[in-house]
């Protein structure tokens, strides 16, 4: 009970990092119905310009916790506003002029991007791994084990406390703003007809960058996490994730973004479960296995809602 316990807090920690960057999939996807394809890559910019801060500030552990809690959150505000101009600039450049062309051109458009995204980072930071020392060292102990040492013990890391305590706040505030700003009526109506919208005075153009920054912007969170959870990165990252969270959206109901969250829960979940009770080497293979058993009796997803065509 003990060993699964901790193999629950480790898939729940992953799989909220997944449903952040899913979200961005599915934000996307829901107005302008295109698979963006470079958002992963958008979400390991975001890591590496956390960690370039990170550095180029001095922040260690060493420092006293308030300051520490203050130039992370300092980190974060400037990574998420310059990782969001690089989300703007994609949408700009490699999606608007393709808008109203055929749908495969910008999904090889956004190929292209992801490559491109690649191959800048890897020229510019280099290929090697990028460590960093742990920044939030320390957590709660659930758990001792037996009274002769023989069990498991089951720890809560501080930064397993941070990752989905900021995921939960993220998520409830960006359910608030699509469901209650005029911001969040504007991509709901862009969403059902963009045409319409247009006619009915929304400015659809800034409607859809504005979704990519905000997609943007949640990927450089979940970069910062995932830099302070795991402390190594590499130019590759955002390909790895980018596919786990696109399947997450896919599970969950492209679309939706509480499927989304669920989605990005239940590949961390089951990712965990399978490397901890399994063979480590497969489980991405149970994560995709799971996607395909669940799409081919629910193929809208867990929480998707199926496509009305209009006459």
């Amino acid at each position: 009970m003990d060993y699964f316990l901790q193999q629950l807090i480790n898939g729940v920690t992953l799989g909220s990092i997944y449903g952040l960057i899913a979200i961005g999939y599915t934000m996307v996807y829901g107005i302008i119905g295109m698979i963006n394809f470079a958002h992963g890559d958008i979400f390991m910019v975001g890591s590496f310009i956390a960690l370039i801060l990170i550095v180029a500030f001095g922040i260690t552990s060493s420092l006293p916790i308030v300051l520490l809690i203050l130039a992370l959150i300092g980190v974060l505000i400037v990574s998420m506003a310059l990782t969001s101009v690089w989300g703007w600039t994609v949408e700009r450049i490699a999606y608007r002029p393709l808008r109203g062309s055929f749908r495969l051109a910008p999904l090889i458009t956004a190929i292209g991007a992801s490559i491109a995204l690649q191959n800048f980072v890897q020229i510019s930071q280099g290929a090697r791994n990028k460590p960093l020392q742990p920044l939030i060292p320390g957590g709660f102990t659930l758990t001792e084990g037996g009274a002769d040492g023989s069990g498991f013990i089951v720890q809560l890391s501080y930064s397993q406390i941070l990752i989905i305590v900021v995921t939960t706040v993220l998520m409830i505030g960006f359910t608030m703003l699509i469901n209650k700003t005029s911001l969040g009526r504007a991509q709901r109506a862009c969403e059902q007809d963009r045409k319409m919208a247009s006619l009915l005075g929304i400015n659809v153009d800034r409607t859809i960058s504005l979704t990519f920054v905000m997609g943007a912007a949640l990927a450089s969170v979940a970069g910062l996490m995932f830099l302070l959870y795991y402390g190594v990165i590499d130019f590759y990252i955002g390909f790895l994730a980018g596919v786990k969270a696109f399947t997450a959206a896919v599970l969950g109901g492209i679309g939706s973004l509480p499927g989304a969250m669920l989605g990005g829960l239940l590949i961390g979940l089951i990712e965990t479960f399978w490397s901890g009770y399994f063979s480590v080497e497969y489980k991405d293979v149970a994560a995709f296995s799971i996607l395909a058993i669940v799409l081919i009796f629910m193929p809208e997803g867990l929480l998707g809602k199926p496509e009305v065509e209009k006459v």
